[in-house]
């Protein structure tokens, strides 16, 4: 029987004693039968109030208004000498949920996820709303690829209306993909294309990708990676033609087909350009990324109408419109587009509008856009400042909007609405590196005081070797043109005793001003003054020649150091980085003013090269130099130091260069370190970014004067290197081994490093 009929009887039934009312002026209102429910609710849904004259049709709202409430599984009314009597049967509580036999979700996390359909403990009972609740949970499992889930329910019921639920489930085996078939394919072959695809059959690594469980979505986005790889390779016609899921009766195995047409590969014949711009045309044919004779390519395609498109937004055409136009020659098998550009009407910028920034202050915000209120509608401005509001690290979401102003076609604004997240941080953290042993930590730092923008940090750092204790304060807009000054404060302690270097301990305690001034947005210099004293200490087993300096000029120095640095960043990512430069020049001089004289000058170039799209070629190279000046010698703590991670893998750290007569490292005033490598993702984990695998080359070397023969010179190694971003903080290894040893050098194939804070 159809639903609406039979629930258009049971009101009929329900409502049989509304229809004999004669009416009559309501005197009193009773309510009767409940038991939770309080009688001015049910005033409240009563259509009808004492004084009214109440009939046969105000009957029926009545029991209508009362059963929409969801209340009531039943509703009466009554006359007795003009008293309107109202019975109702009240719907049950939940008195109680239990889950049994979940292991995959958290019990309170189901439990969240039930209220949304309308289920939780205290609320009125709704078979519909358990139904849909059970149809839920089992969306979850299936999401989870276990589709062989079983789940049951019971209601009981108990006293005083109320009742118990109990789900009762049985998870079952993870479904996996055993098979995935591509019919269609002769250009290429089909592990070159399942190599495409996000879901696989099951692997080495598949337990951790999750790559065997069949997901709708990741077989949507695997067709659609497909298509963009024909489509990009000139098979204009591609299709795919159908596709079949099927699973076998004990719900464990998975087979996935997919059936497509390639059709025939297609040249492009001939690219113009149409459209009366601003811009000349000559210079928007240069942002055609195609030419006549050319392989098809979606790609190249869609990228050109981005670019004309975003070249047009940086004039202020903000609602520019680029069409490809196709020419279809199928015998020949060619294709002529025709890109005709509107670049529509001219924008500018009315009102710029931040939201959500309850601690941190506007100007903090509005200092690093780059577009301005007045000027015209610039894309590439939008971008940047989005970007650099991103990059103050305050907050968890920043999302930039640029709608049109009514009734005003050539005017929008721009809408920026961020998130606060928290910028101050307690920490005490551990790690642990082959050099430096167990080393513990401790910060407190406030990365937005007060929501200024301005950082206070403070740090302690011990280990077996370095100990570092500091006070940091830094105004990043100290003046409005983004000039920005910090102070330091530290306390630095070595100790080499249990390292290759020479062994001798230093204390310093030093302070100093640093300015920092930008010159492009990618690109800064800095400059800065600060004042050292160093305490230096020697044991038995120290060199001659560390004697000889400390007789010479002391074990105790203070030195005025003034320091200069230039940087530029064009990174595409400080994390998981895939092309860009990165270059850095700085230089530290001992100011003729207190004791010492010296300076050192370094500089270090990294070039990312997209290979293709999983590999990346990272060139490093670096150069350092130092020594003394005006009769004074650099001193020997001072020394460049090279060999182990960051600079010649396999090598001990600290070990390159000269040695003296008892094997112990000395440094040298003069430093070069180079190397190549491939970066990749982990074969098994393509699409984890947290984790990469690499190969290198390395070379480096410490030059200065050295007694052992054989200690000078380049030394290489050749290896492989793991990284994990891991949860609890970067972990990297790496085996080496070197290509040119000497038998006084101190060899470490395998390193690592690992650190975290918690």
């Amino acid at each position: 029987m159809n639903k609406k009929k039979l629930a258009g009887l049971i009101l009929l039934f329900c409502t049989s004693h509304a229809w004999a009312i004669v009416p009559f002026i309501v005197k009193d209102i009773r309510v009767e039968g409940i038991q939770r429910t309080e009688a001015g609710t049910v005033f409240s849904y009563l259509p009808v109030k004492v004084g009214d004259t109440m009939d046969q049709h105000q009957a029926a709202s009545a029991i209508r208004a009362l059963y929409a409430t969801g209340f009531f599984k039943d509703v009466r009314v009554k006359v007795d000498r003009g008293v309107l009597i109202v019975q109702v049967r009240e719907r049950p509580s939940i008195a109680s949920i239990v889950i049994n036999g979940a292991k995959d979700f958290p019990k309170d996390q189901l439990k969240e996820n039930m209220k949304y359909a309308g289920l939780a403990e205290a609320r009125i009972f709704d078979k519909g709303a358990l139904d849909k609740a059970t149809q839920e949970l089992k969306r979850q499992y299936v999401a989870r690829g276990k589709y062989g889930v079983d789940l049951t329910t019971t209601v009981t019921e108990l006293e005083r209306n109320r009742v118990s639920i109990v789900f009762n489930i049985v998870e079952g085996e993870v479904s996996k993909i055993r098979q995935i078939n591509l019919v269609g394919n002769h250009a290429y072959e089909e592990d070159e294309l399942l190599d495409l695809m996000k879901l696989s059959t099951p692997g080495l690594f598949s337990w951790f990708s999750s790559s065997d469980q069949y997901s709708k979505q990741k077989l949507s986005a695997d067709i659609e990676t497909l298509r963009s790889f024909y489509m990009d390779n000139g098979y204009l016609e591609f299709n795919i033609d159908s596709t079949q899921v099927s699973i076998t009766p004990n719900k464990e195995d998975i087979y996935i087909t997919i059936n497509f047409t390639e059709g025939a590969k297609y040249t492009i014949a001939k690219v113009s350009v149409s459209g009366d711009t601003p811009v000349p045309k000559d210079e928007i044919e240069k942002l055609v990324q195609a030419k006549a004779g050319d392989i098809f390519s979606r790609k190249a395609m869609t990228e050109t109408s981005k670019l004309i498109g975003e070249r047009l937004g940086r004039e202020g055409y903000a609602f520019s419109n680029v069409n490809a136009i196709p020419e279809i020659d199928k015998e020949k098998h060619e294709v002529s587009f025709n890109f005709v550009v509107d670049p529509g009407q001219r924008v500018y910028i009315r009102r710029i509008n931040i939201a959500g920034n309850d601690k941190t202050r506007d100007e903090v915000i509005r200092r690093e856009f780059r577009q301005v209120e007045g000027e015209w509608f610039d894309v590439e401005k939008i971008k940047k400042s989005k970007q650099r509001v991103d990059r103050l690290d305050f907050f968890a979401e920043v999302n930039i909007e640029t709608p049109p102003v009514q009734g005003a076609a050539d005017q929008m604004d721009v809408n920026l609405s961020v998130k606060e997240k928290s910028t101050g941080n307690i920490s005490i953290g551990a790690g642990y590196s082959n050099n430096e042993g167990l080393v513990l930590s401790g910060a407190v730092t406030q990365a937005n005081l007060f929501g200024t923008g301005n950082h206070i940090s403070t740090q302690i750092n011990t280990g077996k070797v370095n100990q570092v204790y500091s006070l940091s304060y830094t105004n990043p807009y100290f003046t409005d043109d983004g000039v920005s000054r910090g102070f330091d404060i530290y306390k630095r302690n070595t100790d080499s005793q249990s390292t290759a270097v020479s062994q001798y301990s230093s204390r310093t305690l030093g302070g100093g001003v640093r300015f920092g001034v930008p010159i492009a947005d990618d690109e800064s210099i800095s400059y800065g003054l600060a004042v050292e004293r160093s305490e230096l200490g020697l044991s038995a087993a120290s060199p001659s020649r560390l004697t000889q300096y400390i007789n010479e000029f002391g074990s105790v120095n203070s030195n005025l150091l003034g320091t200069v640095g230039w940087g530029k960043d064009s990174r595409d990512s400080a994390i998981y980085t895939t092309e860009g430069t990165v270059q850095r020049a700085f230089a530290e001089i001992a100011l003729p003013v207190l004791d010492m004289r010296y300076y050192k000058l370094n500089y270090q170039y990294q070039l990312f090269y997209p290979v293709n799209s999983k590999v990346t070629l990272l060139l490093n190279g670096e150069a350092g130099f130092a020594d003394g000046y005006s009769d004074k010698k650099l001193p020997f703590f001072k020394n460049f130091y090279a060999g182990g991670p960051g600079s010649v893998r396999g090598y001990e750290s600290s070990s390159l260069g000269p040695r003296d007569t008892a094997n112990a490292v000395l440094g040298g005033t003069r430093r070069v370190v180079g190397g190549a490598e491939l970066l990749m993702p982990f074969p098994g984990m393509e699409k984890e970014k947290s984790v990469r695998l690499s190969g290198f080359v390395e070379a480096g070397a410490v030059y200065g004067v050295g007694d052992l023969p054989g200690s000078a010179g380049l030394r290489y190694s050749v290896g492989t290197a793991f990284t994990w971003l891991s949860p609890v903080g970067p972990l990297k290894f790496s085996y080496a081994l070197p290509l040119n040893r000497q038998p006084v050098d101190k060899i470490e194939k395998f390193q690592f490093t690992l650190g975290t804070m918690f």
